[in-house]
């Protein structure tokens, strides 16, 4: 049997489709999420695509005795930590909010992970630790810094790893930097699906596209891009999956802490995910140019040296069929 693996934040986007590569993988996995940006029926879809079974508490990493008392009901032998608020904008109007609900939670984690001698942790960072200073493509040794709360918790969370891993080197500690998940699993049961307004492109453009908003506003079209817009690091949810099972076998046999970016190592404007979509849903899309929103940079993509050597891991699919995979399971389930 392989080791057990507990996922925060497991039914969320990104821990949802890793939770099936774990189990597909033969992994035993347990599941730890609130519900506050996820739905419980993500957890069926998950037993139906993999047609196996695994334990799930609902719980929040701000309450240390249930966490703690995961640990005592289940030898985890490592922790894939996504649990964690995750919007920019939200982040600067509630700023006391994501810093007690991120870093605490995290801090939480650590504690019960501590005393129960688990000390095996992939954690879902970001590429906004690179802040707005650095010249692309980004490179895990560049300074991080951030423009927003959210992208401080990820600074401090990987800071709070790193000093864990110094002041006790059996730690293994991989940081994940992601550039930007879209995309969904094949099976169109499982994909990006947030509660309320989404704040990320493509489940946007996806409401655009079924008709539950009237346009995509795109923000900034005078950027030094090669069509204005701004430009990211598009990747396909379920190559950032398997990133994480490249990233946990790592951990799992390698001492020390490690940042890694997860990305493709191309950009893709905004107006080219909204061409290639409409490729997917078959019709044309309304959209609007608006003022540039504070904190976003022109362009950002990822160095992707480090994952391919540490790991032998590199993202395999195109931007179309990312955007394939994201309509099909978008008109299944919006």
């Amino acid at each position: 049997m392989k080791e057990t693996i507990l996922v925060t934040g497991g039914a969320g986007f990104i821990g949802s489709h890793t939770a099936v590569e774990l189990l597909d993988s033969g992994y035993s996995v347990v599941i730890v999420d609130n519900f506050s940006n996820s739905k419980p029926e993500v957890l069926d879809k998950i037993r139906q695509i993999t047609g196996k079974d695994f334990k799930f508490y609902e719980e929040d990493l701000l309450n240390l005795d249930g966490i703690s008392k995961i640990f005592d009901e289940n030898k985890i032998d490592a922790v894939i930590h996504f649990a964690g608020l995750k919007a920019v904008g939200e982040s600067v109007e509630k700023p006391v909010e994501y810093y007690h609900n991120n870093i605490t939670g995290s801090l939480m984690l650590i504690k019960a992970m501590k005393k129960h001698g688990c000390k095996k942790i992939v954690f879902s960072s970001s590429a906004t630790v690179y802040g707005v200073n650095n010249p692309v493509p980004f490179v895990e040794d560049m300074p991080t810094s951030a423009t927003n709360p959210y992208g401080y918790t990820k600074v401090m969370i990987e800071q709070i790893l790193r000093d864990v891993y110094v002041s006790d080197n059996e730690w293994s500690v991989s940081l994940l930097r992601y550039f930007n998940p879209i995309g969904a699993h094949k099976s169109g049961l499982i994909g990006e699906d947030p509660n309320g307004i989404p704040n990320n492109l493509l489940p946007y453009i996806g409401k655009v596209a079924v008709g539950q908003l009237p346009q995509l506003n795109v923000f900034g079209d005078d950027y030094d891009t090669p069509d204005g817009t701004g430009v990211r690091d598009y990747i396909h949810v379920c190559d950032l999956a398997s990133g994480h099972l490249c990233a946990l076998k790592y951990v799992l046999e390698n001492k020390g802490v490690e940042a890694v970016n997860l990305g493709t190592g191309k950009g893709s404007s905004v107006l080219d995910v909204l061409h290639s979509f409409e490729k997917a849903c078959g019709k044309e899309l309304p959209y609007e140019i608006k003022p540039r929103r504070a904190g976003d940079i022109a362009t950002c993509y990822a160095n992707t040296d480090k994952a391919k050597r540490l790991f032998g891991w590199e993202a395999k699919h195109s931007l179309d069929e990312m955007t394939a995979d994201g309509w099909n399971f978008i008109k299944n389930n919006f």
